[in-house]
């Protein structure tokens, strides 16, 4: 399978993950009344690219992957679990579950089981071992990772707020450069050196599980 073509199904919204069925907390803004405009959706989105929990797991990706290609599970168990550690809201932590061991057992059908495999496996460690199963370069694995989420949350805004498949895809395609920046700036960083400004997301990730009704998990 050539780079493009790995890249492209990884990425695609057929992939049987689950990722439809979750919005990160977009769902309770859409209650506030903070996402009402494709410029409120941009702005979001930005601020976790820039300053989020997100910018934390894609940096972990390659010393995931390295602890995968060394066979060193106490590392990437260790890791793993940092990861989780990092979520707040319950709903998000067993969004992390839930996608990571869909993915996994995907890759296990497709040939690709992985024997280091715990129940509590996450999202981005399966990602990386996704990355180690089709060969994807972990910088365009990282740049990836990104794409992805905010390809998502998108699908997830759309459906919440009647913004129009033109203006979503005008704000993916608007979107692009930055997550190629901090896709090059967060390359080979150590994900333990650094931060999470995300308190607005964690926060209505939290406030969640309170709605009176909600169509998303998270």
């Amino acid at each position: 399978m050539t780079l493009p073509l790995a890249l492209l199904q990884l990425v695609s919204p057929a992939l049987p993950v689950g990722g439809f069925g979750y919005s990160e907390g977009l769902e309770v803004l859409l209650h506030k009344g903070e996402l009402n405009e494709i410029a409120s959706l941009k702005s979001w989105l930005e601020a976790e690219l820039q300053t989020g929990l997100l910018r934390v797991e894609a940096a972990a990706l390659a010393p995931l992957q390295q602890a995968i290609i060394c066979n060193d599970a106490p590392a990437l168990f260790e890791l793993n679990g940092w990861l989780l550690a990092q979520r707040d809201a319950v709903e998000m932590r067993a969004q992390q579950l839930q996608m990571g061991q869909s993915l996994l057992q995907l890759l296990a059908v497709m040939g690709w089981p992985l024997s280091m495999q715990k129940p509590e496996f996450g999202w981005t460690a399966a990602w990386a071992w996704a990355g180690c199963c089709f060969d994807v370069p972990g910088d365009d694995l990282l740049e990836a990772y990104l794409y992805n989420w905010v390809a998502n949350q998108i699908s997830a805004a759309v459906r919440l707020v009647p913004f129009g498949a033109s203006s979503s895809q005008c704000l993916q395609l608007q979107l692009a450069p930055l997550i190629s920046a901090q896709s090059i700036f967060l390359w080979r960083k150590d994900p333990r050196s650094m931060f999470s400004a995300g308190v607005g997301a964690g926060l209505a990730q939290l406030q969640h599980g309170g709605l009176y009704s909600k169509l998303f998990r998270s």
